[in-house]
């Protein structure tokens, strides 16, 4: 069932990614971009990365979304645009072979979660889960690596989250006097 819904999102991000690479219309651009986000965080989180899916969907698709509405508010479309941009075939040629180039090697990389993956077998995997209850007294393993171990990326990640909220704020704060 995980499997369905994964390619699910992979079809959901593509076709988002294409929607929002041929609209002309910048509101449905927009939105397009929206889905692509959030495809992209719910992809992060059945690849077990929590923390990155919730920054991007925080960031990606919150708070971009809004500042490009809030954008598009202050501008005028032109009458008699067309809606749907042609496709350029060299670009679409050359994307395409790339995505073929790095699918290609998709096959050399382990299963995601399996117990043979080097970063699984290593000895500082083994230090964390041998040690994380006793030197932080959290029980679950990635919290405790997250919080204790890797804190000071963790609180990275906190600020971008806490600092685009906070220029949405001030966006928003000048949207209302204006």
């Amino acid at each position: 069932m995980s499997n369905t819904l994964v390619l699910v999102m992979l079809a959901l991000v593509l076709a988002s990614a294409l929607a929002t690479a041929v609209l002309r219309d910048v509101l449905g651009a927009i939105i397009a971009f929206a889905a692509y986000s959030l495809g992209i965080s719910i992809i992060w989180v059945f690849l077990r990365a929590p923390d990155v899916g919730l920054t991007e969907a925080a960031v990606g698709a919150g708070v971009t979304t809004v500042l490009f509405l809030l954008t598009i508010t202050k501008t005028v479309r032109p009458p008699g645009e067309r809606i749907i941009e042609p496709i350029d075939w060299r670009g679409l040629l050359v994307a395409v072979l790339l995505v073929g180039v790095l699918a290609s090697t998709l096959g050399a990389l382990p299963p995601v979660g399996s117990a043979e993956t080097p970063v699984a077998t290593s000895e500082v995997t083994e230090y964390y889960l041998g040690n994380a209850y006793d030197e932080t007294g959290v029980e679950n393993a990635v919290t405790a690596v997250l919080a204790a171990y890797r804190g000071f990326d963790t609180l990275g990640e906190a600020v971008v989250v806490f600092a685009a909220g906070v220029g949405l704020l001030v966006v928003l704060q000048k949207e209302e006097f204006a």
